[in-house]
């Protein structure tokens, strides 16, 4: 990965300290992004193995990218901006992320390392060994300064709550606001619109408003919805939002709320997938189109509309395309060049992606030189926030994943409750679109 020589200046250049060497970054940009940009793909160990990590998702949703910033351990370096200055520590190594002794598990244990079942049942090496085992896997190290006064809390009332900012929730609001119904939407983003900001372009896909399009107030960005919990007043969406003055919890008490929070970025099984230089393809836009970051040789493989419209962004951008492998087919008429259908995937390299090799339906294997190599697949979605508000979830064989069980306007289970969007039925942006629209009108229906 590196910073397109084309690239438009996003913000005031900056440094970081990393591990005591400064690195070049960009004010409020992800300090991940920077880090990649400037050649440091190894953010951290895994946890058993000790393999090295880099930033896969770019959505909070892996553990790839945990660093300790300014002492605070397990920190989501790919949402956390850029700050001039900012202390950056790898975790879990010894005595570096670069080096790290205790890689060497993985050269003695090949097939498999079970640590529970290790000297079990042998006096005092048991103990010995269950000590061990706890202090190679731990994530980080407890911060040596206490944190940051908390502040006070600040409840709010509101008709409906929307979560999420993307297609869906951006087109329910637009109902909302319409009608004169007060609400209030919550993105955990700086930028609204989610995909239709930052993923590949879509045909027909809606236009991403402004949040002054919106009544004063109803819009709330860097705003984390944490959980869907009752209590003795009623129903409350718990939110951290990020203020000027710091962190704030807000308990959002609203007569019905509506999830529009898409999915999480899912990996493919392949051999090597976790070495650094693997990058989700939604990850792979979102550097591209919002950071002008990009590698400079990329091999795709995955399957669905996605996987080819990425190609061609990347190959518009300059980026050179190594191969497009897609998992299940046919290819569509617009297919890159170095498209086809395959399968055997395969990532090479040490401490990060070196080449790819597949094999070609009908051909033999084949290996491409690239230094990334982009997983495009639909996303899983995220259903964690409406099974906890009462919502049912179930297992749909045929894309094998789970959802939200709800009907074409949205309802769930849960009577208050309703979804939208990729976390009901994963689809194209106009899709999330038109469902957040017959969801929002679903819900008027209801209020009192």
């Amino acid at each position: 990965m590196r910073r397109l020589p084309d690239a438009t200046p996003r913000g005031r250049a900056i440094t970081v300290d990393l591990e005591g060497e400064s690195i070049p970054a960009v004010e409020g940009e992800p300090v991940a992004c920077s880090l990649i940009a400037a050649g440091e793909n190894v953010l951290s160990r895994s946890v058993k193995y000790h393999r090295p990590r880099g930033p896969f998702c770019f959505a909070a949703a892996c553990s790839h990218c945990l660093m300790r910033v300014d002492g605070l351990p397990n920190v989501y370096t790919c949402r956390t901006p850029a700050k001039e200055g900012m202390r950056l520590e790898r975790q879990n190594a010894y005595p570096s992320a670069n080096v790290d002794i205790f890689a060497t598990i993985d050269w003695f244990f090949p097939k498999r390392f079970d640590h529970h079942e290790m000297f079990a049942g042998v006096p005092i090496a048991e103990d010995v060994m269950a000590k061990v085992a706890r202090q190679l896997a731990g994530l980080g190290l407890l911060p040596k300064e206490p944190g940051p006064e908390a502040l006070p809390s600040r409840t709010i009332q509101i008709r409906v709550a929307v979560v999420g900012g993307g297609a869906a929730g951006l087109e329910a609001a637009r109902v909302f606001a319409g009608k004169g119904v007060p609400f209030m939407l919550f993105e955990r983003d700086a930028n609204l619109g989610g995909r239709l900001a930052h993923g590949a372009p879509e045909d027909g896909a809606p236009f991403v408003p402004e949040p002054t399009a919106f009544p004063q107030g109803s819009v709330v960005r860097r705003a984390t919805v944490i959980g869907l919990y009752d209590d003795e007043h009623g129903r409350y969406l718990a939110v951290a939002s990020q203020e000027p003055e710091g962190l704030r919890l807000l308990k959002v008490y609203a007569e019905r709320f509506l999830l529009t929070v898409g999915g999480h970025p899912p990996t493919l099984p392949f051999e090597n997938n976790d070495l650094p230089g693997v990058f989700a393809g939604r990850a792979a836009s979102l550097l591209l189109r919002r950071h002008d970051v990009a590698p400079e040789v990329a091999a795709l493989v995955g399957h669905g509309p996605e996987l080819h419209a990425l190609a061609h962004l990347l190959a518009q951008r300059g980026v050179e395309i190594a191969a497009v492998v897609d998992l299940k087919g046919p290819l569509p008429a617009n297919a890159h060049p170095k498209a086809c259908v395959g399968d055997g995937l395969k990532a090479h390299g040490l401490r990060g992606v070196g080449a790819l090799s597949f094999t070609p339906q009908g051909g033999r294997k084949q290996k491409v030189s690239c230094d990334a190599i982009i997983v495009s697949v639909p996303v899983t979605p995220g259903f964690e926030l409406a099974r906890q508000g009462g919502a049912k979830v179930e297992f749909d064989a045929s894309a094998g994943h789970f959802r939200v069980d709800a009907d074409a306007d949205g309802r769930t289970q849960a009577a208050d409750v309703f979804v939208a969007g990729d976390v009901a039925k994963v689809g194209t942006a106009k899709d999330a679109a038109a469902m957040g629209q017959r969801a929002a009108q679903a819900l008027l229906g209801g209020l009192s």
